[in-house]
C-alpha cells in the first residue's frame, strides 16, 4: 500500500512493487515548500473516478494511476481497504495534486502541515 512520508524537506509517496507495476510509475517526491494545501477526503476514490487514466483502476476497488481531469494532472493511489485519504495540492510540481488513501488521514495531514 502507498505510504506518505516526510523525508527532510521533501514529501515522498512510496509505492509498493504492485502499485509501481499498476501505475507504470515509481515513487513520487515533491518539495514540502510546494505543498499548497492538504485536505482530508472521506471518499478518496471519487476524485480519481473522473477523467483520463493511465494505470490500474477497478472503480470503487482501487485506483493507482495518473489522472487527467479538468485541466489538472493528478496521481491517485487509493484502495478498497483505505477509502478515506488525503488530497495534497501542489504549486510548481509535475502533478497538481496527489490523492492518497490512508488509514488515518487526519494524522497524515497534521504531519505534513507541521513541517
Amino acid at each position: 500500500m502507498a505510504e506518505l512520508q516526510v523525508e527532510g524537506d521533501e514529501l515522498v509517496l512510496h509505492l509498493s512493487r504492485t502499485e509501481k507495476l499498476e501505475s507504470v510509475h515509481g515513487d513520487l517526491r515533491a518539495p514540502l515548500s510546494a505543498v499548497r494545501s492538504v485536505e482530508v477526503l472521506d471518499d478518496a476514490h471519487e476524485p480519481a473516478d473522473h477523467g483520463f487514466k493511465v494505470g490500474g483502476r477497478l472503480p470503487g476497488v482501487f485506483e493507482v494511476a495518473v489522472v487527467r481531469t479538468s485541466g489538472e494532472r493528478l496521481f491517485a493511489a487509493v484502495h478498497h481497504d483505505t477509502p478515506r485519504g488525503v488530497r495534497i495540492d501542489f504549486d510548481g510540481t509535475d502533478y497538481d495534486a496527489w490523492i492518497v488513501g490512508c488509514a488515518d488521514p487526519e494524522a497524515i495531514k497534521g504531519r505534513i502541515e507541521e513541517r
